[in-house]
């Protein structure tokens, strides 16, 4: 596996690839690499002659008192975990590298991200979709491979693509959980143990909602209701950033479930802020 840390170096090497007819697939994180990261780096290895993982802490996605300096990062096992899954390439820039100190351009999907994580991290997705621009720029890979724990960030840089006519595929690959149901993310370490205790309640809830939309519930204020009175028994410490039930491509707030819907839902505990979804419904044919 090779590493690298110059953005022209990057795109010189993934240029000569495509020139010779190979796909290349590509796996951009912030790193702390668990299990759902390996299940990213292993789809891209199964359908693509070139991975590429790119690690970077993106500072333009971080709000003024988020925890940019404080997130998680051990880059010597992130090598090691890389290499394991076959990995041809692990870029991992600084900061000046990818941003000029005189940086000035930004793509922003300012629709799909007003609502949901948009609404507490009004700057978030604007960096995610400069970053990741950035990167399909610097890999000109085929195929881009995300996690749908952040389903809104999935949503986002699909329509990006859609809308600038990047020529990538958008490959989402399924949340990975915890025995107990906790989705996997690097701030799950920020989580004292009776949080950590409390924290599958969050999908335990979710997956109520789904059940009484089986049921055939259709109504959005019952379903919060149900999710909240059940975070009030078994997530005491929990504090509601959002509970929203949208349309899954649109992001669109729904009243009433009649069609495609999603729940989506950001929850502090502690000093993390997690976030999960579920689809409560399928679009009909």
């Amino acid at each position: 596996m090779q590493i690298i840390t110059d953005p022209s170096e990057l795109q010189s090497c993934c240029l000569a690839w495509r020139m010779q007819g190979l796909k290349t697939a590509l796996v951009p994180t912030m790193g702390y690499f668990h299990a759902g990261h390996e299940s990213l780096m292993a789809h891209a290895r199964s359908n693509a002659d070139k991975v590429v993982v790119t690690l970077f802490v993106n500072p333009a996605q971080f709000g003024p008192n988020e925890d940019l300096a404080a997130y998680p990062r051990n880059h010597e096992r992130d090598i090691v975990i890389a290499e394991s899954h076959g990995v041809d390439v692990l870029f991992l820039p600084e900061a000046g590298s990818m941003y000029a100190p005189d940086h000035a351009t930004w793509v922003d999907v300012p629709e799909l991200a007003k609502g949901l994580c948009g609404i507490t991290r009004p700057i978030h997705f604007r960096g995610v979709c400069t970053v990741v621009m950035k990167l399909f720029m610097l890999t000109l890979p085929k195929v881009a491979v995300f996690g749908q724990k952040d389903w809104q960030q999935v949503a986002i840089i699909k329509r990006m693509v859609r809308d600038l006519n990047v020529p990538v595929e958008i490959v989402p690959c399924p949340i990975v959980r915890e025995h107990d149901g906790l989705a996997l993310s690097s701030r799950n370490v920020y989580l004292a143990g009776h949080e950590r205790a409390q924290a599958p309640a969050i999908r335990a809830g979710l997956l109520q909602a789904k059940g009484m939309v089986a049921d055939g519930c259709r109504n959005v204020d019952e379903l919060a209701q149900a999710i909240r009175h059940y975070w009030a028994e078994k997530l005491p410490d929990g504090v509601e950033d959002y509970l929203s039930f949208v349309h899954p491509d649109t992001l669109a707030p729904l009243e009433r479930i009649d069609d495609a819907a999603l729940c989506a839902v950001a929850v502090k505990l502690g000093k993390a802020r997690l976030i999960d979804n579920i689809v409560l419904t399928e679009q009909s044919a």
